[in-house]
């Protein structure tokens, strides 16, 4: 009977779990949504009196009527904004709202006093899956003059560029191709330089920062590479959603150093990446030009290259950067994403890896920030929980040799964890990807699940249950065979729900480590994870601190029943961050879930009570 027992338990729960987080697993991630201007496309035109502002909507997603709002400038005497009746919607944020599906058009009734004028757009929607995007703001040109034709979109580009060069009213004309709007022409300076000119049309504009260069790889066989590129001043364009972001509307000449191994004439193939924008109308996808150079003979080696000097995050320069991504290709290391409306709309990512050399004191302070910020980071609440399991386990144990055995595996799994964080996130920078510390805590499965598994150890501190017999032999076997098992797995649980608890100390630092070559940065994530293990490893290598622990005794059931709670607080915040993502429904399921994992432990209880 008890192993009958047993056994529709473990299925019960099996079952109730799977069940319990399939809709978290299932649900619609933000990255997984396709981009806004794919499935809202808005466009204007001026008709009869009137201008018609008119969205189309793809299938699954929704406009929101109270979230929707059209303002003409000087150009245009408006009248109240006329917009059909919406479907009836209960909406779990806004509540009883009207919404739009496949088609809104509105109308601005109103007096011309202008030959055009420039109309806003507000809006916001959602997909059914439950995933809202932000507030978006557009801005659109209206011809007044007469009605205008808007269906013609430039050959050659992309259906993406072609839905927004179709909802532009802002273009003049129909967009020039890609050839005749953004000419590159490349010549040899000297047998070390290069010379480039970069030719936007009139009405339109390169971004800087979404330029990039590379040579094939017979001229890096051959013993050149590239230098960082020399750009003149770039005119500041303002983006209401990202800021000030760098371009140029005229001709712009760049200077682009060749370092090489041999002085001897060569012939190399320059490749250019480069995006650029149409003014108030469409803006290209990255385009590529390649380009064969014959290099006359130069000196071996380059120019020396200047230390690294970092400034602030969130300021724009108004000169060029000077970051080169590697021997081979030279970027400026920010990358811009297209606005629908042809504004330059730059997202920041992490920088390029630099190659060249970094100030020893600048080197020195990131690592001793990023010592402090590991250390203060003991000190964060989603940190709280992993230094209680952990100081109770020191407790414990009463020796101070035991109490060294625990410090070092400890510290060998924060700082292993950290090790492999900062190289995931540096191979990523690589990748030309944008990754902020605490990436984990994005994902909303990842956040259920640590939400689960710090109210299931919280439920075994409680009393609920607790990892006996067979187990509990395996987990003494492995702790005696190798004396730091328990200890490295606690280090590495105590780096994954530190992430999202950046200290104040650790900004600096990790915005260098992104910045910095890949040896030093992977230093300053080292730094971090000694700085978090840096109490234990106090307490382990210092004898009379080891000395001050208190001797294990009753009182020891007591405290650990006590320090549960930190970790059902925990749970509870987790739950929070888990709503703010999915809303109430990913709670409710959450929760549910929570439920099993204590039918769980009791069941998992009860068996073996009942196999005694």
């Amino acid at each position: 009977m008890p192993d009958l027992f047993r056994r529709f338990a473990r299925h019960a729960v099996t079952f109730v779990l799977l069940a319990a987080l399939a809709p978290v697993a299932a649900a619609i991630t933000p990255d997984q949504l396709p981009p806004v201007d794919q499935v809202f496309v808005p466009s204007a035109q001026y008709v009869d009196g009137a201008i018609q502002v008119r969205w189309t909507i793809a299938n699954g997603f929704y406009l929101y009527r109270h979230r929707t709002a059209v303002q003409a400038d000087a150009g245009f005497d408006a009248d109240a904004l006329q917009m059909p009746k919406g479907d009836a919607h209960h909406d779990e944020f806004f509540g009883d709202v009207e919404t739009y599906r496949g088609e809104l058009v509105a109308t601005l009734p109103g007096t011309a006093k202008a030959p055009r004028t420039v109309v806003t757009i507000k809006y916001q929607g959602c997909a059914d899956a439950g995933v809202c995007y932000p507030p978006q703001v557009r801005r659109l040109n209206v011809d007044l003059s007469a009605a205008r034709d808007t269906s013609a979109a430039p050959t050659g580009l992309s259906p993406f560029a072609r839905a927004r060069a179709a909802a532009a009213g802002a273009v003049d004309a129909a967009p020039l191709p890609d050839a005749d709007a953004f000419r590159f022409e490349a010549i040899p300076g000297d047998g070390n330089t290069l010379l480039l000119r970069f030719s936007p049309a009139a009405g339109y504009y390169l971004y800087r920062d979404r330029t990039s260069f590379r040579l094939d790889a017979g001229s890096r066989a051959a013993g050149l590479s590239l230098g960082a590129a020399r750009w003149p001043q770039a005119r500041m364009h303002h983006d209401e959603h990202f800021g000030d972001v760098a371009v140029y509307f005229d001709p712009v000449d760049v200077t682009l150093p060749v370092t090489r191994t041999a002085p001897a004439p060569r012939s190399l193939k320059l490749t250019a990446r480069f995006q650029g924008c149409q003014t108030d109308g469409i803006c290209y996808p990255p385009m590529e030009r390649t380009v064969a150079i014959d290099l006359p003979a130069g000196k071996v080696g380059g120019a020396p290259v200047a230390a690294m000097s970092i400034a602030p995050l969130g300021d724009t320069a108004l000169a060029a950067p000077a970051s080169v991504s590697d021997p081979d290709q030279a970027s400026t290391g920010d990358t811009s994403v297209p606005g629908s409306r042809g504004a330059a709309m730059a997202v920041a990512r992490p920088p390029a890896p630099v190659t060249r050399a970094v100030e020893p004191a600048s080197a020195l302070s990131a690592l001793v920030l990023a010592l402090l910020g590991g250390l203060v980071l003991n000190l964060m609440p989603c940190v709280l929980p992993v230094l209680s399991l952990k100081a109770l386990s020191l407790a414990e144990s009463g020796s101070p040799s035991v109490a060294r055995r625990h410090a070092v595996g400890y510290t060998a799994g924060v700082v292993l964890s950290f090790v492999l964080l900062g190289a995931l996130a540096l191979g990523l920078r690589h990748a030309g990807r944008a990754l902020g510390w605490g990436f984990q805590l994005q994902q909303p499965l990842v956040v259920a699940l640590l939400a689960l598994v710090m109210f299931a150890l919280g439920l075994s501190l409680s009393g609920l249950w607790h990892v006996g017999g067979r187990w509990t032999g395996a987990g003494h076997g492995l702790t005696t065979r190798g004396g730091v098992a328990g200890d490295f797995f606690t280090g590495v649980l105590a780096v994954v729900v530190a992430t999202p608890c950046t200290a104040p100390f650790m900004g600096a630092a990790l915005a260098w480590a992104f910045l910095a070559p890949t040896p030093l940065a992977m230093a300053v994530f080292v730094a971090l994870g000694i700085g978090l293990a840096l109490p234990f490893i106090l307490i382990g290598l210092m004898p009379g601190i080891a000395a001050l622990l208190p001797r294990p005794g009753v009182w020891m059931e007591t405290l650990k029943q006590g320090l549960a709670f930190p970790l059902y607080l925990t749970a509870a915040w987790l739950v929070w961050v888990l709503g703010r993502q999915r809303g109430p429904d990913a709670i409710a399921w959450t929760l549910a879930a929570a439920v099993a994992v204590a039918f769980a432990a009791w069941a998992w209880t009860r068996s073996r009570d009942h196999a005694r």
